[in-house]
């Protein structure tokens, strides 16, 4: 399983079980004064959380494809790379705590943090193995410097 399902894909999953959940489930919905607004304010944190990261890779002119990070040409460590190793990441889960906002079913928070186990153990890891072989001391440096998710 290790970089073989797309993050994307991962998201989408992730996104239906939410949504079956809040869907299905008949306790944990929530409701609050703003609700709408929180969800928008997520949702487009993500994507410009999202956008910056993928400007910044093509600027390096190195690989956006997660699947394969052994393609990677330049180790980027600067702008929003400064405050998370995986900003894409972040993104595709800010969306997700915003989808999950949205629904109005607290135990959404439950799917987002299953999301992160997923992407720690079976994306995120195998990347940061790849990196270091490729990058060596200038990648741990970075990973001491700057944190995971956030």
């Amino acid at each position: 399983m290790e970089l073989k399902v797309p993050p994307a894909l991962v998201f989408l999953c992730f996104g239906l079980m939410m949504y079956l959940l809040a869907e299905f489930l008949p306790i944990g919905y929530f409701d609050f004064y703003g609700r709408m607004l929180l969800t928008k304010i997520l949702a487009v944190m993500g994507i410009v959380i999202a956008l910056l990261a993928l400007i910044q890779f093509k600027m390096a002119k190195t690989t956006i494809d997660p699947t394969k990070p052994d393609k990677a040409s330049n180790l980027v460590v600067d702008g929003i790379f400064k405050f998370s190793r995986n900003p894409m990441y972040l993104a595709l889960l800010v969306i997700l705590l915003a989808l999950g906002v949205f629904l109005g079913n607290a135990f959404n928070t439950l799917v987002a943090a299953g999301f992160v186990g997923y992407m720690n153990r079976f994306q995120i890891i195998p990347e940061e193995r790849i990196l270091l072989d490729k990058f060596g001391r200038s990648f741990k440096d970075y990973c001491i410097l700057t944190r995971r998710w956030f």
